[in-house]
């Protein structure tokens, strides 16, 4: 029998370490992203788009591990949660990826790098929602609700600043016509930016109902 509680404890381990291992993955990959996108650096854009294969992997590696993990084992209540978050946080992290790797594609197709006052908006905007994404992985690792919460609570904060962002670059299109491609595609990025908040939300909610088995519930929004 204890042969047997170390064996789940270990694949739980195990489904854990490589979630956060993801976590780190995804944040390089945004930070990446962002960085490429300001400066117009297509080649390392296109590294990070590459890169995202490898997100795509470790999520489908997750899933199948945890629903063997539940299908085996049969956990009830408490027990079940742990496969459940570390699941679905992977699927989080690799949504993360994907809107990171559409950020690196757009490098390439823009006809330069955005203006001064844009870039400084798209790096405050990325490299927030970047820190925030590595904040609730701490909290993940820690199976810390406090942590999480907090996380959850300043959701608005990425919400705030998108807005700002976003109407800045509404004013650069209506006193310049010919920006207007060109910023189009900025408020694509800046919405990108603003799920990917959206998933560290998400991840801080489940957190939080594992380690309390209580829900989060009316995710604060910026008034």
């Amino acid at each position: 029998m204890e042969h047997t509680f170390k064996a789940v404890d270990e694949q739980l381990q195990g489904l854990f370490r490589d979630v956060g291992v993801m976590g780190d993955l995804a944040v390089a990959q945004l930070r990446g992203a962002v960085t490429a996108f300001v400066a117009n650096d297509t080649a390392s854009a296109a590294a990070i788009a590459a890169g995202d294969a490898r997100l795509d992997e470790m999520d489908a590696d997750i899933e199948r591990r945890a629903v063997r993990f539940i299908a085996l084992h049969q956990p009830m209540a408490d027990d079940l949660r742990a496969p459940i978050t570390a699941m679905k946080t992977a699927m989080n992290l690799e949504r993360c990826g994907d809107l990171a790797k559409n950020l690196a594609k757009r490098t390439a197709q823009q006809k330069g790098p955005p203006s001064q006052a844009q870039a400084k908006g798209l790096t405050d905007l990325g490299m927030l929602v970047a820190d925030r994404l590595a904040e609730v992985m701490i909290a993940y690792r820690n199976a810390d609700a406090g942590k999480a919460k907090v996380v959850w609570e300043r959701d608005t904060d990425i919400d705030e600043l998108h807005e700002k962002v976003f109407r800045h670059i509404l004013t650069d299109m209506s006193g310049d016509p010919k920006s207007i491609e060109a910023s189009t595609d900025l408020l694509f990025i800046t919405k990108n930016l603003e799920r990917v908040g959206d998933h560290a939300t998400n991840i801080a909610e489940l957190i939080y109902y594992q380690a309390t088995g209580e829900e989060l519930s009316d995710r604060p929004k910026a008034g």
